[in-house]
């Protein structure tokens, strides 16, 4: 399975967030970046920059700098018909596709909301918007009403987006095959304490980590972490065994199972105390601190919005251009 996704967010009444921001992911991996403060978009992987080249963030820069007053507008008729009051407001888009390499089977998205909430969604199927707030009918009718534009819309989440998420996959398949296999290790804060089993350095983030007794995966006692992102590019993960109840005897029962995608042979680490690293006595050794995603992804992440928009028409590698002819 292949994605390419993008992300924008307009905001207003958040002093230290830019007004708009936007991300394109390939495999849910950033592929670039953009925000009215650094008024530029940036590609972030080095496949980009061999195979696009300057020009391409140029045009990137050209298309999402028209956004910022699209998205502006957008939080001001938000409030209008939420008749709310200036303060923090937030207007999010997500669009994009899925591709199936094995099936050839596509799937494209739309989706819009406002502070939080869900807003306003496109039904490929039926080729119509689906409105949860009364708010969004006004906006709903206008859309469905468009049957130009509406074969535009699926034209571009069927056909376009799949052929700029083929050629992203052709150029970056050498980094998205990539597997890194981690190192993992047996850690514990006091003799007290659940163990956690860490594993740090793997690309991709497709992995899982399970703990077993006797070859059966374990649910309780069992605190699993998030997958989270080391400053290098690659991913750490982690999950805890509380063994209160479990006598020192069994110990040899439990096992650390570690499964990357796209490698064959799990990392299976033994229960072991001689093997764990601790904070207590001569050889403390200190749990890691964990590198937590920045606010600007969390932001951007967070849902899926625009109450309003002005009409979209086909943009050039694969982003949509606002059109002020709405």
């Amino acid at each position: 399975m292949h994605s390419w996704k993008a992300f924008y967010t307009g905001s207003s009444g958040l002093n230290n967030f830019p007004e708009f921001v936007a991300l394109n992911l390939l495999d849910d991996e950033v592929m670039g970046y953009f925000d009215s403060r650094i008024d530029r978009f940036e590609s972030r992987q080095s496949w980009m920059k061999e195979n696009l080249g300057q020009e391409y963030d140029d045009q990137q820069t050209n298309v999402l700098r028209g956004h910022v007053p699209t998205f502006k507008g957008n939080i001001e008729i938000a409030r209008e018909r939420f008749n709310q009051s200036k303060g923090v407001h937030i207007v999010q888009n997500m669009y994009g596709c899925e591709w199936d390499e094995e099936t050839g089977e596509v799937t494209g998205y739309e989706q819009y909301g406002y502070d939080g909430e869900d807003f306003i969604s496109f039904d490929l199927k039926t080729e119509t918007w689906v409105a949860p707030k009364k708010q969004a009918l006004t906006t709903r009718q206008k859309w469905d009403n468009d049957r130009g534009w509406m074969a535009q819309e699926k034209n571009y989440l069927t056909q376009e987006c799949l052929d700029w998420l083929k050629k992203y996959v052709t150029y970056g398949r050498s980094s998205l095959m990539k597997t890194v296999v981690p190192k993992v290790s047996l850690l514990q804060k006091s003799s007290s304490s659940p163990v956690s089993c860490h594993a740090t350095g793997f690309y991709p983030n497709r992995a899982e980590m399970v703990w077993k007794r006797d070859g059966v995966e374990l649910h309780e006692g069992v605190n699993k972490g998030e997958i989270l992102t080391n400053n290098d590019g690659t991913f750490q993960m982690s999950v805890d065994l509380d063994l209160s109840s479990v006598k020192p005897e069994d110990w040899d029962r439990y096992r650390c199972v570690f499964q990357l995608s796209g490698v064959n042979e799990d990392i299976v680490t033994r229960l072991d105390k001689s093997e764990i690293k601790t904070n207590e006595g001569p050889s403390a050794f200190p749990i890691p601190a964990v590198v937590v995603v920045g606010v600007v992804g969390i932001m951007v992440i967070l849902g899926f919005a625009v109450v309003y928009k002005k009409c979209l028409k086909k943009g050039n590698n694969g982003f949509k251009l606002a059109n002020s002819g709405c």
